[in-house]
């Protein structure tokens, strides 16, 4: 069978490799992504190993990588993906690469400093600017002589001391000036009137133009103080409280010619720095693409580059030391390819001898390895939810392409539902190249992605069973014409107008002649969306067939166990489990889906009432009587069902003592013929120490000792055997029953979709259909708005939620459990994964 129905054989293989030669072989397996390396040395550190050296280098790397990644996304460039795959790097080129790259790091902290500084310093300049401008205002000369005096005014740009005052002021007026954060201005203030006594006059203006804060990097319009004060020991109170306020503080020129010189000479060099900055910054942009133009490139090769050497840290060295050993999980079909990944390798390295691959016969059970594509990917990681497949077992991924959709569509069949959710999965499937669809950040909406075939499929077959069903959004179709006829019954009744005054519900009779003309072509009637009993209708129909499709189901998980005890040469399970389990099975609930179907064919409309109830007929099925107000369904009802009973109960010890029987005789017979392997005559040296001839490279002497051999001459403990045969018999049986019991869900499901659909279009949808008139047909636009929101979140996305978990427990418990163990391993093989900038 293809590795789809069953996984691919896969062998244990040592790869000799030689040391000049192992980097380029590994790296080329590495490419291909055949193998999953074991470790032969779990016993040694990580900082033991022979290529650790190369390790740190290589993280170091990888550390110089991130510091150029943040500069790049610090100017706002988003490093892209690498456009193509390098292949790892050969010693030399590595060293080039990181020489290169600490170039580049060293160059980018230099000019992120100078850029920095030079900013700073622009910064400084332009706020001692402003300072000095304000300042002038603050502090410009009194009027000449002779003028008239003028008001004092209000205003914070007219002076702080009145001209007329410095002649009778004896003492010496000094100055502070800087500026301070907004936030701050207000508790500086207070703070300065209560230190000084009001000894100061202080002024408060806010800056022409935002700067940016230093300290957090945003732009905040500063605000620039003057203040004037007497006295030496003022100033110094002056000066502490604003260093405690992290001021930054500017000389203030007392004259007026000084402050002008110093303008002047600000502005030269304000012009300077701004030009030196200009350059910076664009030798900073030419470093920044270079960076962005190889990094991507060096990230991939470096990565690669470390996933080698940890691959070399998993291999031993033979005992001359020249050759490595490495051994790996390889599937049988590609080995051929792992041979020519060698000789390429051998061939890119220079070697004279070529590498080469060697199987090795091992115990342990492989790994599992189930090739899927984008359509089968979404299935078979359902199955390994619930457990991997044990190695060569049956995979019940491709059976679950067809029936799980079809459960799921059981219960949520309606061809509008079915419909939306079949076109949302189409426009998935469709645009699934899409980067802006792949590339996605949410989490539930990559889950939706992964499996747009398997919701393609569930709302195909959605809209199948809706058809069935013959439900709508809750609504009847007429695709053909009615098969029951209202006015034959008219005619051949005798209903008067007194009879339908007093009677709102009318009964259709099959058995009068041309009211029933035959049944419906395709689906459920649409006739019975009008009648009272519909519900009554659905339920024994959705029920039946719930029961049939669930033991339908269960016995072909039980026929699939036959593929594994002929696969795994275990022909004794056929006659000691398949058999007994079948006929538990079909002796009980065979023979209720037979019940089903004879009622169904033998009784009509016109002996409806006279036909017997299968349920108590099942039952006296159990207790070996019969009803006699329960008619039989057949001639010797009750001895064929007696029968049934009898061979289901005998099935019940062969299953529980078959297998453990047939394993106990077996070993007694194995033990009196043990066979003594001869020794080989020729002389044979191991590659390792500790390693015999025929064995794997982890198999030590302790491990042979301990009795290590093949599965054939291990020793059976008949107690676990027994019970567990046991905890297996009363499992099958009593989930037997369980089970079919559990089937019935998807009649409760289907139920509840079909009543809230139904629910949601009356307490709705009808709503908007009441007024005719122009009124009425602009208020059905927000009603349906409402409609299609609740539609979309109730019935698709909560109904389908619990429609798809019901579906997927029918199949992890009532379908898989009957074949499937689920306690493998998946192989994991050595593959550069493509780069992603996270």
């Amino acid at each position: 069978m293809g590795s789809l129905f069953r996984s691919e054989e896969v062998c244990l293989a040592q790869l000799f490799l030689q040391s000049a030669s192992a980097y380029s072989c590994i790296s080329e397996l590495g490419e291909r992504g055949l193998l999953e390396f074991r470790d032969l040395n779990p016993k040694v550190s990580p900082f033991q190993r022979r290529f650790v050296g190369e390790v740190r280098r290589c993280e170091e790397m990888e550390k110089t990588f991130t510091f150029l990644q943040q500069e790049l996304r610090a100017a706002g460039r988003v490093p892209g993906p690498c456009p193509e795959s390098p292949r790892a790097p050969a010693a030399r080129e590595a060293l080039r690469v990181q020489e290169q790259s600490e170039q580049l790091a060293q160059e980018l902290r230099e000019v992120s400093r100078n850029r920095a500084s030079l900013r700073g310093r622009l910064r400084d300049l332009r706020q001692y600017l402003h300072v000095l401008r304000e300042g002038q205002r603050f502090t410009s000369q009194p009027a000449p002589l002779g003028s008239s005096p003028r008001p004092r005014a209000l205003s914070e740009r007219e002076p702080i001391l009145d001209p007329s005052v410095h002649q009778h002021l004896e003492r010496k007026i000094s100055f502070v000036a800087g500026v301070i954060h907004p936030w701050r201005v207000m508790a500086f203030e207070r703070l300065l009137w209560r230190a000084c006594r009001g000894y100061l006059v202080a002024s408060f203006v806010e800056m022409p133009e935002p700067m940016e804060d230093p300290a957090t990097g945003e732009s905040i319009t500063w605000v620039i103080f003057l203040i004037s004060y007497w006295g030496e020991q003022i100033g110094q109170k002056i000066r502490k409280i604003s260093d405690c306020f992290h001021c930054q503080l500017y000389a203030y020129p007392e004259s007026e010619a000084s402050r002008t010189e110093a303008i002047t000479r600000l502005h030269g060099q304000i012009q300077e720095l701004s030009v030196t900055l200009e350059e910076t910054e664009k030798y900073l942009a030419e470093v920044l693409d270079k960076v962005a133009q190889v990094l991507p490139t060096w990230r991939v090769q470096v990565q690669k580059m470390k996933a080698i050497y940890l691959v070399l840290n998993q291999c031993s060295f033979d005992v001359t030391k020249k050759c490595l050993i490495a051994e790996v999980w390889c599937p049988v079909r590609d080995l051929t390819q792992v041979q020519d990944a060698l000789r390429q390798g051998s061939y890119q390295s220079g070697s004279s001898v070529e590498c080469f691959v060697q199987r090795v016969p091992t115990s342990e059970s492989p790994p599992t390895l189930i090739r899927t594509n984008k359509f089968t990917s979404g299935f078979q990681s359902i199955v390994d939810a619930y457990g991997v497949a044990s190695y060569q077992e049956v995979n019940p991924a491709p059976y679950a392409i067809i029936t799980f959709p079809f459960i799921f569509a059981i219960m949520f069949g309606d061809v509008g539902h079915g419909l939306l959710m079949f076109l949302f999965a189409l426009w998935m499937v469709l645009y699934e190249d899409s980067p802006r669809l792949r590339q996605g950040t949410n989490e539930i909406w990559l889950t939706f992605f992964e499996g747009r075939y398997l919701i393609l499929l569930m709302g195909a077959f959605s809209i199948y069973t809706g058809f069935i069903y013959n439900e709508c959004f809750s609504k009847a179709t007429v695709i053909f014409p009615s098969a029951w006829s209202v006015a034959t019954m008219a005619n051949h009744s005798s209903w008067s107008s007194a009879y339908l005054a007093t009677h709102p519900s009318l009964t259709l009779d099959p058995n009068v002649t041309g009211v029933f003309r035959g049944p419906y072509p395709f689906g459920i009637d649409p006739i019975w969306s009008l009648a009272t009993n519909h519900l009554n209708f659905l339920n024994s129909f959705k029920m039946k067939m719930s029961v049939v499709l669930g033991i339908v189901h269960m016995g072909f998980g039980v026929v699939l166990g036959v593929f594994n005890h002929v696969h795994f040469q275990q022909r004794h399970r056929l006659v000691l489990e398949f058999l007994p389990e079948m006929i538990f099975l079909l002796a009980l609930f065979g023979y209720l889906v037979f019940l089903i179907f004879y009622k169904w064919i033998k009784f009509s409309a016109a002996d409806s009432m006279v036909a017997p109830s299968i349920l108590i007929h099942f039952i006296d099925m159990f207790l070996f009587t019969s009803n006699a107000e329960n008619l039989p369904l057949y001639p010797g009802q009750v001895p064929v069902q007696m029968v049934l009973v009898v061979l289901a109960l005998a099935s019940v010890p062969v299953l529980l003592l078959g297998t453990p029987l047939y394993q106990w005789c077996r070993q007694g017979l194995t033990v009196g013929a043990v066979l003594v392997q001869p020794l080989a005559t020729g002389e044979q040296e191991p590659l390792l120490e500790g390693q015999e001839a025929g064995n794997s490279v982890n198999a030590t002497m302790e491990d042979v000792e301990s009795g290590g051999h093949s599965p054939d001459t291990k020793h059976l403990d008949f107690a676990e055997i027994f019970m567990h045969q046991a905890i297996h018999t009363i499992e099958y049986c009593l989930g037997c029953v369980s089970n079919t019991a559990s089937y019935l869900r998807l009649w409760a499901l289907s139920l509840a979709h079909a009543q809230l659909s139904e629910v949601l279009w009356t307490m709705v949808m009808r709503n908007g259909f009441v007024g005719l008139s122009y009124v009425g047909g602009v208020v059905l636009v927000p009603v349906f708005a409402a409609f299609a929101v609740l539609t979309v979140a109730i019935l698709l996305v909560m109904e389908g939620l619990s429609a798809f978990l019901h579906a997927l427990r029918l199949h992890w418990v009532e379908f898989q459990n009957k074949f499937y163990v689920g306690a493998g391993y998946k192989l994991c093989p050595f593959a550069f994964a493509p780069d992603t900038w996270e």
